[in-house]
């Protein structure tokens, strides 16, 4: 492992535990790609955190848009991430624009706009969460293009929508509405009982509907899955993660934080499953 692997080994560790997980179920090569993948994943998703304000996070979001897209990367390798993400690239022949997109769809976690409806949301998911499960598969098969866009496409949707009805609370306290503001405003759910946490029969329904929504995409996900090579199906064992965080999450606690599974038994659900499936 070079250094700059190491570096978003440690870094991926740090910020997104889940998705670190998952890469322990590769070896070599595959797995520091998809640890640098990831890591990058994990730096843009955390940008509005250590960002005071939209333009600085807008800044370092046109970093990695410039990383990616320019032509001399002498000074850009200088950053472990970038080095290994770019070394992940080229040996791998990951496309850039579906990379550059998902930068463009991480300008929304800037602002306080709430997400508008379904399609926005899905939208939005299928650019930051799918996209990694495309190119994951696309790391397994060596660098050739796989036809994975039905399991991607679900298992990102339901992966997002079970992270922000867990997350909630912690995005309502900042004044942030991450799930589709159609599904609450429809069963008379108003902003600023949201941002005050206050239960109510609407938002229960709201919040109902939108676990059924996951639900859904996770069962397709699964069918879509089952119908994939076997040699790719490491790419999208999250899945086993997921459903189990989807089981646990209550609508009656929305407001609190949700009681997440053990690292030990994230670990083992994600070999179980994969085991299973070999």
């Amino acid at each position: 492992m070079s250094a700059a692997a190491d570096y978003a080994a440690d870094y991926l560790r740090r910020l997104d535990r889940d998705r670190y997980f998952a890469t322990l179920l590769l070896t070599g090569p595959t797995r520091d790609a998809l640890t640098a993948l990831y890591a990058f994943n994990a730096d843009v998703a955390t940008i509005r955190d250590r960002a005071r304000e939209p333009a600085a996070g807008e800044v370092r979001l046109q970093w990695w848009k410039d990383a990616l897209e320019g032509e001399g990367h002498g000074a850009v390798r200088r950053n472990p991430l970038a080095e290994a993400l770019l070394d992940a690239i080229a040996r791998y022949g990951l496309p850039v624009p579906p990379l550059v997109r998902l930068l463009n769809a991480r300008r929304f976690d800037l602002y306080d706009d709430p997400m508008p409806d379904v399609v926005s949301f899905e939208g939005y998911a299928g650019e930051t969460s799918s996209v990694l499960f495309q190119l994951a598969a696309m790391i397994l098969k060596k660098g050739q293009v796989v036809e994975s866009g039905n399991a991607a496409g679900h298992l990102g949707v339901a992966q997002s929508l079970t992270g922000h009805l867990r997350a909630v609370g912690y995005y309502a306290a900042q004044g942030r509405i991450f799930l589709p503001w159609s599904v609450l405003s429809a069963n008379g759910v108003e902003e600023k009982e949201l941002f005050a946490g206050t239960m109510s029969e609407g938002l229960i329904e709201a919040i109902g509907q939108i676990e059924e929504m996951a639900a859904t995409h996770l069962g397709k996900a699964e069918a879509a899955i089952g119908d994939m090579p076997r040699d790719l199906r490491p790419a999208f064992a999250p899945i086993a993660v997921v459903g189990t965080q989807l089981k646990r999450f209550r609508a009656e606690s929305v407001f609190q934080q949700q009681a997440d599974i053990a690292d030990w038994r994230k670990i083992f659900l994600l070999f179980w499953w994969s085991l299973r499936r070999r």
